[in-house]
Order: C-alpha cells, then sequence, then structure tokens
C-alpha cells in the first residue's frame, strides 16, 4: 500500500505536468493536426524517452555536469536556440494540406518517418535545461521521502506514476488535435503553426533571457 501512494504521488505530479504550458505541451498538438495522430503519438514517445533518459543520467549523479554554473549557461543558450530555430521553421511551415494546393509543388508532400517525430520529441524536451534541473529536484525530494533502504523501489514507483500519467495525457492532446483537425479550415492551421513557432521562439528567448540574467 505504501508504494501504491507513492504511485499515485507520482501520478499526481504528472498531472501537474500535464497543464504546463511549456514548448511540448503546443507541439504535441500541432503535430496531431498538421500531421495526425501517429505521429503525434511518436513524437510524445519521444518526450517520456527523454525523461526516463534525464532521470536515469541524473541517478548516475551526471547532472551535476549540467548543474555546474557555466555548463548550466552553456547547455541554457544552445537549448534556448534550438528552440529559437524549431519555433522559426514551424512559424513558416505550411500545413500539408496548403503544400498540395500549392500550383509550385508538383510532387506529393513528402512522408516524414515516424522515428523523425520521436526525434523531435526527445530533443525538443531535452533542450529544454529547465526540465533537467526539475527533475533533478524531484530526485532531492524523493531522496528525503524514501524510507532506508528502500530509495531505488520509491523512486521506480513514483517515477512510473509521473511518467505514466504524462504520456497518458499527452495521447489526450494529440487525440484532441487529430479529431479537431478536421473542423479546422487550412488558413486556420497555418495560423496555428504561427502561433506555436512564435510561442516556441519565446520559450528559447526568455530560456537565454533567464540564465544570462538571472
Amino acid at each position: 500500500m505504501a508504494m501504491l501512494g507513492v504511485f499515485i504521488e507520482g501520478m499526481l505530479l504528472g498531472l501537474v505536468l500535464a497543464v504546463t504550458l511549456g514548448p511540448a505541451f503546443f507541439t504535441i498538438i500541432q503535430t496531431s493536426i498538421d500531421r495526425g495522430f501517429k505521429s503525434a503519438f511518436m513524437f510524445a514517445i519521444g518526450i517520456s524517452l527523454s525523461d526516463i533518459f534525464i532521470i536515469f543520467v541524473s541517478f548516475l549523479g551526471l547532472s551535476n555536469f549540467i548543474e555546474t554554473g557555466k555548463n548550466q549557461i552553456y547547455s541554457g543558450i544552445i537549448g534556448g536556440i534550438i528552440l529559437i530555430l524549431y519555433g522559426v521553421y514551424t512559424y513558416f511551415k505550411k500545413p500539408d494540406i496548403l503544400k498540395r494546393r500549392s500550383g509550385t509543388l508538383k510532387t506529393p508532400v513528402k512522408t516524414i518517418s515516424n522515428f523523425t517525430f520521436l526525434a523531435k520529441g526527445f530533443f525538443l524536451n531535452i533542450a529544454n535545461p529547465f526540465i533537467i534541473l526539475f527533475w533533478i529536484t524531484i530526485i532531492g525530494y524523493i531522496t528525503q521521502r524514501a524510507e532506508y533502504g528502500h530509495l531505488n523501489q520509491t523512486a521506480i514507483f513514483f517515477f512510473s506514476g509521473t511518467i505514466f500519467t504524462v504520456f497518458c495525457t499527452d495521447l489526450l492532446k494529440s487525440f484532441i488535435g487529430f479529431k479537431i483537425k478536421k473542423y479546422l479550415k487550412p488558413r486556420v492551421q497555418l495560423l496555428i503553426n504561427r502561433i506555436v513557432g512564435i510561442s516556441l521562439a519565446i520559450f528559447g528567448v526568455i530560456l537565454i533571457i533567464r540564465l544570462l540574467w538571472p
């Protein structure tokens, strides 16, 4: 029963993360609208895998490298630039239906592999050093929360609850985006791309500013 309570605690944290408006939140919905549920599903898997990777690395103690002053700034600037570049790309990206209607496009829209979306979800999430610092903080909480000799067991149950909840809510976002797609006109889809692109770029700029001028 004790571990069940830990699992539920992890789920509650997952719900908090699920409603947090970050780069991944907007990109999952935009991917679902633009490319369909399956692509957004792979994107969500990429996000979950990156979270698992960060948690695993943090447990190994390698997170100290990221936490070091200059390393944190450098990694943050790189992550911010990635978000800005991805935001610019998303802003200028046309929905598939508009590409097909374009008179200058004589070939079918290029098919993107599922692995590409998985990689996008992984690297978009891991590019944000605040995500890394967040998980490090939670690991500190788990270290204090766990009973003596049960740290690994407590961590497994807690983070299983968190990752499971985040993944399920990401699937829900993907499903909602897929369902509303048919009600959205191409120009509305283009507007969504631009809003998401601007949002990602803003997240990147804020990330850099917060690191350089705390």
